[in-house]
């Protein structure tokens, strides 16, 4: 298959959607965790769970980058957002997610020079235009967006670009599933992987979930029948093993040239998930040789002591342990208009595609 057109052939879903009903007869609960927050939206879009037969249960989990950010990572961004001779430039998302006192939308509208870019190069045009303000990159996302930002610093290296550097919150997935796996309260029987990050990384290093920990895994495409062949898949192993869908996409060995870039500016570091924790190896920060591009040194912003809303449970629903209907404030003074948390604000996000399709 080779045009969208037939990843969306109604027959062929349905005919793969008969055929996990009756892969599943008679069988006990089968939970799936999509690890990727455009799975999310699309098997919400495509109302891919009214489907599937009771048995078999999609729970979301932390894929989605601006919801796995930490408040403090916001209150970083916005300290900067404040000092005169900064501009910020962002995706669209990190806009209007609440850091612990205000967000970069109330500092824009305050005044704060915070511009919204559609890639790390519309971020370096800034800073080449303007030479006499700083520009902070938010470097945030997983494996699929830190080659990008990686190859950003190169280049401001490269043409001696003086004012511009980047506030790295990368993370990386693997690590963060092991600590889902090992949460007694999250049971999951097979992961739909993502493919936008398997691209880069590639299927093997998923290779523990199946041999350490018996879960099974498949690299999954975005589109209804890659969903649902995955599904399909999943609950066809006979024994857990990690397999890839996607494949027009990804490979076993992933992307070695966007590898090579990535690790030549970052090293491996501890990380802090939002609602997970700290989760050893999990994230990336900027290498010594590149400190001059390293927001977090060159500025040191000072931030007051983090505050957390009790109210939400944005950090249970990343973890698959609730559903956004739980929480009291879905939907209620929790909407997309007026987030209270993260998952509302995302277009990936979990509270986000409850929302808007009722699911």
């Amino acid at each position: 298959m080779r045009y969208v057109d037939e990843f969306r052939n109604r027959k062929l879903i349905d005919k793969i959607a008969r055929l996990i009903r009756e892969k599943m007869a008679g069988r006990a609960e089968y939970k799936i965790m999509e690890v990727c927050g455009t799975h999310t939206m699309a098997i919400a879009r495509w109302g891919l769970r009214q489907i599937l037969p009771d048995n078999v249960k999609l729970i979301s989990g932390p894929g989605c980058p601006v919801c796995v950010t930490p408040k403090k990572y916001i209150d970083k961004a916005v300290a900067l957002s404040r000092m005169p001779e900064v501009t910020i430039a962002t995706f669209g998302d990190m806009l209007r997610v609440p850091g612990s006192y205000s967000s970069l939308d109330k500092e824009r509208s305050a005044g704060a020079s915070v511009k919204l870019v559609y890639s790390t190069d519309d971020a370096l045009d800034i800073a080449r235009k303007y030479p006499r303000r700083q520009v902070v990159f938010l470097g945030i996302g997983f494996e699929t967006t830190a080659p990008t930002v990686a190859a950003s610093i190169l280049e401001a290296k490269k043409e001696g670009l003086k004012n511009y550097s980047v506030l790295c919150g990368h993370k990386t997935m693997p690590e963060a599933l092991k600590k889902l796996v090992v949460d007694n309260r999250t049971r999951i029987d097979g992961f739909l992987l993502p493919g936008h990050v398997s691209a880069i990384i590639g299927s093997l290093p998923y290779e523990f979930l199946a041999e350490e920990y018996s879960k099974s895994c498949v690299v999954g495409g975005f589109e209804p029948v890659d969903i649902l062949e995955s599904i399909f898949m999943l609950i066809s192993q006979k024994k857990p093993k990690v397999e890839i869908e996607y494949s027009r996409i990804t490979h076993p060995s992933g992307n070695s040239t966007a590898r090579r870039v990535m690790e030549r500016v970052f090293v491996k570091a501890d990380s802090v998930w939002r609602g997970i924790g700290k989760v050893r190896s999990s994230g990336l920060r900027i290498r010594k040789d590149f400190s001059d591009f390293d927001a977090d040194i060159r500025f040191s912003p000072n931030i007051r002591p983090v505050r957390e809303d009790a109210r939400c449970i944005c950090g249970d629903v990343l973890k698959g342990v609730k559903v956004p209907p739980q929480c009291a404030l879905f939907g209620r003074s929790c909407t997309p208009e007026h987030p209270v948390g993260a998952c509302m604000v995302s277009s990936e996000g979990t509270c986000a595609a409850y929302y808007k399709y009722g699911v």
